[in-house]
């Protein structure tokens, strides 16, 4: 009889312990804290532990702590993560729709770029890869891309011949082709490195990358451009949002 008491007392506090264990979410990414992705991460970590204390414990993983931009959307199918925000240019794979993105000078400015996500049109691409198993929570800003290289790019005939860094988007890859340019599809980490030892020439970028990357200190000339967008979207396992309690997701 007293076994079975022990047994059972074992068991509820077992049973206890399980119930009162936060749910814990990997939240990784391929950026500095400093950058607008970086504090909105540390931002949703802030308000999801103070609106669910105790339930949820959120780790942001920044800098391709945990995975790359090559390795980061399969780590999540995987279930290996429960939140990223890649770029708009990474999800050619899942959907082509998202691929309205990376299309040249489609946006005078972020503010256009912000009236179109906001549309029911652009709403609509956070529902486009839900058979992939990838759920759709929102855009995230990261701005206007710039480019940059070594040489002056005041005319498009500037960039012939230059070996351009891109992210791994055929659209990308189209238009730096199409102004007789080189591209090279590397993973962000890899950046700093080629730009310093002539592995590429130039890049394309957003300030805020630009700033906190230090391409700076390896480019003599960054232009201006506005020529594109650098856009995130926060996504997350579908399977593993599916099971969470309602409250949570809330």
């Amino acid at each position: 009889m007293k076994l079975k008491l022990v047994a059972a007392g074992m068991l509820l506090a077992f049973g206890l312990a399980a119930q009162a264990a936060p749910i814990i979410i990997k939240y990784s990414h391929v950026v500095a804290d400093v950058t607008p992705k970086g504090q909105a991460a540390l931002k949703f970590k802030e308000l999801a532990e103070k609106k669910l204390p105790g339930k949820v414990e959120v780790q942001v993983f920044p800098n391709s702590q945990l995975f790359g931009d090559g390795k980061e959307m399969e780590a999540l199918l995987l279930g290996d993560v429960q939140i990223i925000a890649p770029s708009l240019a990474k999800f050619g794979k899942y959907t082509k729709k998202v691929q309205i993105f990376d299309l040249p000078f489609l946006f005078n400015d972020i503010h256009a770029v912000d009236r179109f996500q906001a549309s029911p049109q652009g709403q609509s691409l956070l529902n486009s890869m839900d058979k992939k198993g990838i759920k759709g929570f929102g855009f995230l800003h990261n701005g206007m891309k710039q480019l940059s290289a070594n040489v002056p790019l005041g005319m498009p005939s500037d960039a012939k011949g230059l070996k351009f860094r891109i992210q791994a988007s055929d659209v990308l890859e189209a238009q730096f082709k199409a102004v007789g340019g080189n591209p090279q599809k590397l993973a962000f980490a890899e950046v700093y490195q080629a730009l310093q030892t002539g592995v590429v020439d130039g890049t394309e970028n957003p300030w805020s990358n630009i700033y906190s990357k230090k391409f700076h200190e390896v480019q003599k000339y960054i232009m201006d451009s506005n020529h594109g967008v650098l856009d995130y979207m926060i996504i997350g396992n579908a399977k593993w949002w599916a099971g969470l309690p309602p409250d949570v997701q809330k």
